[in-house]
């Protein structure tokens, strides 16, 4: 399995020959298009920097609803949140997916999330293999709140996603101030996972990826 980060909180997950993408951003938002032909994409909720499904090329399904699905190898659930702490009377919605790849890894993309997750969705999707979780704050829960969530999710990996970069031109905290709370991380212009062995002796471990 290969995951690669095209910026904010997309990624594209390579696994059994498929590609799935999540979350695809506009060219307001900063970033490069992603250069993927995906076969599945997936969008946490409809704003323009998570739902540009349409610049994409190629034959794909866009998955943007409550629910289960099965495609391509894929195992994808995905679970109601908010996209604010006033349970969307702000920002509307937001669905946090849950995927188990094509090779058996199990992926939690907590998409715009704006507030901690209620207690028996923390229990019924915890422990995943990786992790994708916002830390950029003003939008989503912030640096602190990710954390704390991340202990309580317990992933073998956590990437962080959705934070200020160079490149995005609207205003989020920098991935620093998630990154402290941790004795230390690594940096990776992809992640590659060879088999569900790696994972074993994984207890959060940080990965930034690279754009």
């Amino acid at each position: 399995m290969r995951i690669k980060w095209h910026g904010h909180s997309c990624f594209s997950i390579e696994s059994g020959g498929k590609i799935l993408l999540t979350d695809p951003f506009d060219k307001s938002v900063g970033y490069k298009i992603p250069d993927v032909n995906p076969d599945l994409i997936t969008e946490s909720h409809q704003h323009f920097d998570h739902n540009a499904h349409h610049l994409l090329k190629g034959n794909f399904e866009v998955i943007d609803k409550l629910g289960e699905y099965s495609r391509d190898g894929f195992v994808i659930k995905g679970y109601l949140t908010y996209h604010d702490s006033s349970r969307g009377a702000e920002r509307g919605t937001n669905i946090v997916f849950e995927f188990t790849t094509p090779d058996g890894i199990r992926i939690l993309h907590l998409g715009d999330l704006g507030v901690i997750l209620e207690r028996d969705l923390i229990n019924k999707v915890k422990n995943p293999d990786i992790l994708m979780i916002p830390v950029g704050g003003v939008y989503t829960i912030g640096p602190s709140e990710a954390f704390d969530l991340s202990k309580e999710l317990a992933p073998k990996i956590v990437i962080p996603m959705h934070f200020k970069t160079e490149a995005l031109k609207f205003k989020l905290i920098s991935p620093e101030d998630f990154l402290s709370h941790f004795d230390s991380y690594e940096e990776k212009e992809e992640l590659l996972i060879t088999s569900r062995e790696e994972l074993s002796k994984l207890n959060m471990k940080v990965i930034k990826l690279k754009y």
